[in-house]
C-alpha cells in the first residue's frame, strides 16, 4: 500500500501572520521567536502522512471534515486538506475572538 504524499502549502496571509508571530516574540527574545516558529511549523508537518490527525476546525461553518486546526504556544492554525495540498490558511493568538468563516 502506497502513502498518499501532502504537499504543505502556506497562504501569504498565513506567512504575514506567522511574520507577525515571530516579530512580537522576537522584542523579547529572538531565540523564542524562532523556536515558537519552528514548532508551529513542525506541528503542520506532522499532519503530513495524515492530515487527519487534527480535530475539525469547530469554529468552520458547514465544515466538510476538511478544514482543521490545532493549538500550539497560544496559536491556533488552521489548514485545509484536499487532494495532495495541506494549505495553511491562518496563524492566530488564542485570546483573539475568532472568525467565523
Amino acid at each position: 500500500m502506497v502513502e498518499k504524499q501532502f504537499e504543505v502549502v502556506w497562504t501569504k496571509r498565513s506567512q504575514k501572520q506567522l511574520k507577525k508571530v515571530y516579530e512580537h516574540i522576537c522584542k523579547d527574545s529572538p531565540k523564542n521567536a524562532s523556536r515558537v516558529v519552528e514548532e508551529i511549523a513542525e506541528v503542520i508537518h506532522k499532519a503530513i502522512p495524515n492530515p487527519e490527525i487534527y480535530p475539525a476546525d469547530k469554529y468552520r461553518i458547514n465544515n466538510d471534515g476538511s478544514y482543521r486546526a490545532v493549538e500550539k504556544h497560544h496559536y491556533r492554525i488552521v489548514y485545509r486538506f484536499t487532494k495532495n495540498i495541506i494549505r495553511v490558511l491562518r496563524v492566530r493568538h488564542t485570546s483573539m475572538e475568532p472568525l467565523e468563516y
